[in-house]
């Protein structure tokens, strides 16, 4: 009797444990390489929920460029290798510890943080779902749409940090920004809006230009013109409309970041955000009283 108890002992705990370990998929990379095929899908084994852990399935998570500057190696932060791609998601909780009082199965959340950094594997939010502890994630409405959520943390905060931190701005000033139709510009449009501030907002020409310009107003934006536009006539009569810009927004450079510099009141801040040549900007920088500050995502 005592050995077909311990036997059954034995079984329950078997089949708890089994009930305990869950998988996921992700996506890992094991070396930096300017090959992002070098990112494969995996099986990952996540640990058991205790205490302040909470278990997540993953809702979604988009590709910024910093993730894929990561996998290549020539982001300033980087992860221990192996590591799981991307640095922002929304995750559904699906279970949780003992000791986690703020949140419930159901809740949304975002990691507060890049990544997870309490898992298995180090970082990254492409994976299907993901154990971490409760003071690494912030909960989020459910109202909001899940590619909302997927995107809040970086991007419009990017956005609210050049509008906030760089230059003083009040309501009537004008903004300049190049980009505009990316994730960072489309947020500074609406964000410049609730702030009562006016954009000037400079798009590359392309097909579907006349129904780009369309949405970008349709989120708040004053002015919408392409590069060529800006070139010639320029300006001018719009600056008859709204104030020179205080702040300028570059996340193109070359030909494009040159557009934003020479149009910017004299004296005023040029950020540059990202940008993909320095050569056309650094000689015009030379020769103007226009501070540039480079913010790194």
């Amino acid at each position: 009797m005592m050995i077909r108890g311990v036997g059954h002992l034995q079984m329950v705990s078997l089949k708890r444990c089994c009930r305990s370990v869950h998988h996921c998929s992700a996506l890992i990379y094991r070396q930096h390489s300017r090959d992002v095929d070098t990112v494969r899908m995996e099986e990952m084994m996540m640990r058991p929920v205790r205490g302040h852990d909470v278990r997540l399935k993953m809702l979604a998570a988009p590709v910024n460029p910093a993730d894929i500057n990561m996998i290549q190696g020539s982001y300033p932060i980087l992860c221990p290798l192996p590591a799981v791609g991307g640095n922002e998601g929304v995750g559904e909780v699906l279970e949780v510890g003992s000791d986690v009082t703020a949140l419930k199965p159901g809740d949304w959340v975002v990691p507060i943080d890049a990544g997870f950094d309490h898992d298995v594997c180090v970082s990254g939010t492409w994976r299907t779902g993901v154990v971490c502890v409760d003071e690494d994630l912030m909960s989020v409405c459910k109202h909001i749409s899940v590619l909302g959520a997927a995107t809040v943390f970086v991007n419009p905060c990017t956005a609210y940090r050049m509008l906030k931190d760089f230059q003083a701005l009040t309501p009537g000033c004008t903004v300049l920004q190049n980009g505009s139709n990316s994730a960072v510009g489309r947020s500074v449009i609406q964000m410049a809006l609730a702030l009562g501030l006016h954009t000037i907002n400079i798009i590359r020409d392309r097909p579907n230009c006349a129904e780009l310009i369309q949405e970008l107003k349709s989120l708040g934006a004053d002015y919408v013109l392409t590069e060529e536009e800006v070139m010639s006539p320029g300006l001018h009569e719009i600056f008859k409309e709204v104030p020179k810009p205080k702040l300028g927004l570059n996340c193109v450079g070359g030909l494009s970041g040159g557009l934003v510099l020479s149009n910017l009141e004299y004296g005023f801040i040029l950020l540059t955000l990202l940008f993909s040549s320095l050569r056309d900007m650094l000689t015009s920088l030379m020769f103007s009283d226009v501070p540039s500050v480079m913010e790194v995502r």
